[in-house]
């Protein structure tokens, strides 16, 4: 009788050698390159930037360059700066901010000014003093050397209109000669100078 020693396998029960016809096999993948794949990664990651670069500039902010002097002394000639231009469909325009309109008697220029009387509020200027619905402003961002002693009679200004004023009052050209801004031709709030650095920060 042959004995088998029980270190050894079944044949009936041996795995197949290692190409075993009667065993389908995979086809290796090709080789890829390195530098195809890094090629275009690059691509995917310019186009997604660049799309999400349109749809910011489009409906959240966008690039502007300030054009004269009238808003020194917090914005100077060719500053740089981005207005948000979504703000103003989720919140209510605020006495105070800096914003940008259409001119109204040419809708094809852009001007940048500060908010200073709302619908429905009473202003008068005396002396180059603002007065909004009887109350004297303290306008800290006008310095003394940008004032003007120039006055102005009292009115309410129209529903869904808006005074406007540049900080530098001795040379702006704002609602005190063209009259309350209606609220249609107002696109954008100023929120951020980013250059020249030397002025780079918050609008305020």
């Amino acid at each position: 009788m042959q004995t088998v020693p029980e270190n050894t396998q079944n044949p009936t029960q041996a795995a197949p050698p290692l190409g075993d016809p009667s065993q389908p096999q995979l086809n290796p993948a090709p080789p890829t390159s390195k530098k195809t794949a890094g090629i275009g990664l690059w691509v995917r990651d310019l186009l997604i930037s660049a799309a999400a670069s349109v749809l910011i500039i489009t409906f959240l902010y966008q690039p502007v360059r300030v054009e004269g002097t009238s808003m020194m002394p917090r914005l100077e000639d060719r500053d740089r700066l981005f207005i948000n231009k979504f703000v103003y469909r989720i919140s209510s325009i605020e006495r105070g901010d800096v914003v940008v309109f259409r001119y109204p008697r040419d809708p094809e220029k852009s001007y940048i000014k500060r908010v200073i009387a709302l619908p429905g509020d009473s202003i008068r200027i005396d002396h180059g003093v603002v007065w909004i619905n009887g109350i004297r402003q303290h306008e800290s961002y006008v310095p003394k050397e940008y004032r003007d002693n120039n006055s102005m009679a009292e009115m309410v200004v129209p529903p869904d209109t808006y005074f406007m004023m540049g900080d530098h009052r001795s040379i702006s050209w704002d609602s005190r000669a063209f009259g309350p801004v209606d609220r249609s031709l107002i696109y954008g709030k100023a929120v951020l100078v980013i250059w020249p650095t030397r002025d780079a920060g918050v609008v305020r």
